[in-house]
């Protein structure tokens, strides 16, 4: 081959010192992806509604972080999650804390009572966990001497 064909050769090529460098894609531009479809859904949210029934360790709310704060006859695990822990029916209500409010969830035993329950006017629910006997006796009935 000689010199002249070898510098027409060198100017025919893309990658020639001559008239700079020319690269040309190896791959196709792909764009961006948002999520990326890495991870399925952890199915979290409210699983019990108000006024729903819920037997002991039914789970009521499954969060990330408090978003719902436990009331009574509930309990919160370790990742939040919200069960119950007696038997009745799902209440859930806001109280004013600070300078806004906070959700809570409870259970109560009845399906008409309102959380949060009024202590003075309807009393304790339960004491200790455990039903109140005392409520439950009948009133003594009066002596008849025949």
């Amino acid at each position: 081959m000689s010199f002249l064909a070898r510098c027409v050769q060198l100017t025919r090529s893309p990658f020639s010192l001559a008239l700079g460098s020319v690269r040309t894609a190896t791959k196709r531009a792909g764009g961006t992806v948002k999520n990326h479809g890495g991870s399925p859904g952890k199915r979290l949210g409210v699983k019990k509604y108000s006024d729903q029934y819920v037997i002991p360790g039914n789970i009521i709310v499954r969060q990330r972080g408090s978003v719902f704060h436990p009331g009574p006859n509930v309990k919160m695990g370790r990742d939040h999650t919200i069960y119950a822990i007696t038997p009745g029916f799902v209440r859930f209500w806001r109280e004013k804390y600070m300078r806004g409010e906070r959700k809570f969830v409870g259970v109560v035993t009845t399906r008409g009572e309102k959380l949060p329950r009024d202590t003075a006017a309807f009393g304790r629910d339960r004491f200790f966990g455990l039903v109140n006997a005392n409520a439950l006796k009948s009133p003594p009935q009066p002596a008849t001497f025949t």
